[in-house]
């Protein structure tokens, strides 16, 4: 309805709206300072507009409005240190924007459209997802990057340990250690839809992840997990050694038919449907779900080691957005049927901890 709203918890424990503002143009991402009571809103047409809000959050005030894209704003971030707002849009393109002048400092292009973003602000770096599958990494200052491969729908930096998290459209999340400076990656998968959004809460080594089907994911990142394996290439069984159905050569010399291809989660071999006919989960290597296996990898999995290191709940609606105050264990999400909720996560992630969260 191109309105940006205000609302206030009220004595009954109720949320009412307390001030709003109608846009020229639907508003698509939105980003607010704390400290400084700002408010960044991108738009449809590209512009983002700024607001700042009173103390008693009963007025709000337009400051300027920046032409920062040419198509739909999709993600934004403000750093008061550098007094930058950082935007990524559907016009292919990363922009960065000095709030004193409103001028632009720069852009970034990519071959697709940019649909999230996460800023370190320490180094300046950016990472930026779009919907090509690609995560670029760009140090804005010199305006160069590099990339990693994922399929990328949402992402979260913690500049602390120096983990980057993508969530997917193929249901999964990977954790990047950027930090280690291995190339370290771990897999994730315990959702049934794309992962809309996640949060990193590096107090208690939790991630929580939160999904188109409606599902929330608490992850515990405090142990040592394994990396899922590289899928090895084979013409033929690497089990049986039967040929599979493009090595004509050998289907020819054994008189036998080819088989289709598989592979083994745990050990990354290319294996036959006759070799990997069992299922198990490994919540060790991220998979939460039931998983194909070689049979000799099956048997080498114990009742233990299928113990499920998340847990799950059910949002009850298609969550498109998600944010957390970590500081009182709340959780605001919104969904594709126009409801904001509110959670209350302190008993999920806030029983391990005596001070993290405040009493309520």
């Amino acid at each position: 309805d191109r309105t940006i709203r205000v609302w206030l918890k009220r004595d009954s424990g109720q949320y009412w709206p307390s001030i709003y503002h109608t846009m020229s143009s639907p508003c698509s991402a939105m980003a607010y300072h704390h400290e400084s009571r700002r408010i960044f809103v991108g738009q449809d047409n590209g512009a983002i507009m700024e607001f700042h809000i009173s103390e008693d959050f009963n007025k709000m005030n337009f400051v300027k409005t920046y032409p920062a894209h040419q198509n739909r704003v999709s993600a934004i971030t403000f750093c008061l240190a550098s007094e930058w707002v950082i935007s990524t849009g559907h016009d292919k393109c990363v922009s960065w924007m000095c709030t004193r002048s409103g001028t632009m400092l720069g852009r970034h292009y990519f071959t697709s459209w940019a649909s999230c973003l996460q800023y370190d602000y320490e180094t300046r770096h950016a990472f930026v997802g779009d919907y090509s599958g690609q995560i670029t990494l760009l140090k804005l200052e010199q305006n160069t990057y590099c990339s990693f491969l994922g399929s990328i729908t949402s992402l979260w930096w913690d500049p602390v340990q120096r983990l980057l998290f993508s969530g997917a459209s193929d249901h999964s999340i990977i954790m990047w250690d950027i930090g280690g400076r291995k190339g370290r990656t771990l897999l994730l998968q315990g959702h049934h839809d794309k992962v809309q959004a996640i949060c990193y809460i590096q107090l208690t080594r939790q991630l929580v992840s939160c999904s188109a089907d409606g599902g929330i994911a608490v992850w515990n990142m405090d142990i040592s997990r394994e990396e899922a394996p590289q899928w090895l290439e084979s013409d033929s069984c690497q089990k049986c050694e039967q040929p599979f159905f493009w090595n004509i050569k050998q289907m020819w010399d054994t008189k036998t038919l080819g088989l289709r291809q598989h592979h083994c989660r745990k050990c990354g071999q290319a294996v036959c449907g006759k070799c990997s006919t069992k299922r198990s989960s490994y919540p060790i290597m991220g998979f939460e779900f039931q998983v194909r296996v070689c049979d000799s990898c099956f048997e080498s999995i114990k009742d233990e080691d299928r113990t499920s290191l998340a847990t799950f709940h059910e949002g009850k609606h298609n969550i498109s957005h998600m944010s957390m105050d970590i500081s009182r264990g709340l959780m605001v999400t919104c969904g594709s049927d126009r409801v904001v909720k509110i959670w209350d996560m302190t008993p999920v992630v806030g029983c391990s901890l005596a001070t993290g969260f405040s009493s309520r």
